[in-house]
């Protein structure tokens, strides 16, 4: 658990870099064409819009600004690579609440894009907001060396696409019995893990890769980053599974127990809620080991493993 001195001060830069996010995808996204763009058509704009902006902990964003921080990455570059991220985060969202999917209703509180608008927008909408975060990465603003550009627009692609958060959905979707020769199939604690490391890990590693990538860090630093993103995109699964099974929806923003109504398997019904609390703790540990050689400058780092480990939301 956080202190409440550190607390606050996480507390704060959390929402900081939120806020600043949100201004940049707001002025990203804004009605007016980019020179070479003919028009933005403005029905699936509105959906972008709604998809991204106006919610959410932007804590994707918040772990790229932090690991950058620790290589003298300026702030504007390395917000420019978190709000890259944030669309493909967006994205995915917008397309696992459709029908098709997991059929959700409620996001952060509010009507789900294909309830706010429709099916076939929220699916252009999601289109939009992926293919939107590599012109992001791809622009000089992010950093000036064409290297650096490429090296982050090819983690990123092979984070959200079929060896990370594409295919990852896909093994949710199998393990689910959507598929006739998956029905029935019992998942070990291993095909858990090699699922959710895809699907929802792979994003959260990018964040914390990122910036040793800005910063053009030592192997032995980005190797130490790359762990650390790995152990909490582990934590913030099983947090996140804890959260399905005992979370309040009004809290959380999204309907609740929906995993054990669709027969999902997850650590916490592997391990059960009190080994992947103790899992949780593992976690944590491992990640303040890791940065550990950081010293002082790591401590938000550390702070956020907490953050994820202990969230309620």
């Amino acid at each position: 658990m956080l202190d409440s001195t550190s607390g606050a001060s996480f507390s704060a830069r959390l929402d900081a870099v939120a806020q600043e996010t949100e201004e940049l995808l707001d002025r990203l996204l804004a009605p007016s064409a980019q020179p070479d763009e003919i028009s933005r058509p403005r029905r699936l704009l509105d959906a972008m819009r709604y998809g991204s902006l106006g919610g959410g902990k932007r804590l994707r964003p918040f772990l790229v600004v932090e690991s950058a921080a620790l290589f003298g990455v300026p702030r504007a570059n390395a917000l420019m690579a978190g709000a890259a991220l944030e669309c493909v985060h967006c994205y995915s969202l917008v397309h696992d609440d459709l029908p098709a999917m997991d059929n959700d209703d409620l996001r952060r509180g509010r009507p789900t894009a294909h309830k706010a608008f429709d099916d076939a927008t929220a699916i252009l909408a999601g289109d939009g907001l992926l293919t939107f975060a590599f012109d992001i990465l791809s622009r000089p603003e992010t950093h000036p060396d064409a290297e650096v550009r490429v090296r982050l627009v090819n983690l990123l692609a092979r984070a959200s696409g079929i060896g990370g958060m594409a295919g990852g959905q896909m093994l949710d979707l199998a393990a689910e019995g959507r598929f006739a020769p998956t029905a029935g199939q019992v998942m070990s604690e291993h095909d858990v893990a090699t699922l959710q490391s895809m699907k929802t890990g792979a994003l959260l590693r990018f964040a914390c890769c990122a910036g040793p990538i800005l910063g053009r860090a030592s192997p032995d630093q980005a190797a130490a980053l790359n762990r650390y993103g790995i152990g909490i995109g582990q934590a913030f699964q099983i947090a996140d599974d804890l959260l399905d099974v005992e979370g309040d929806q009004a809290v959380v923003g999204k309907a609740t127990g929906k995993d054990a109504a669709a027969g999902k398997a997850t650590m916490v019904q592997i391990l059960g809620v009190a080994g992947a609390r103790a899992r949780l703790q593992a976690l944590v540990a491992d990640a303040e080991k890791v940065l550990a050689p950081f010293g002082a400058a790591a401590a938000t780092l550390i702070s956020a493993a907490h953050f994820i480990a202990d969230r309620r939301n």
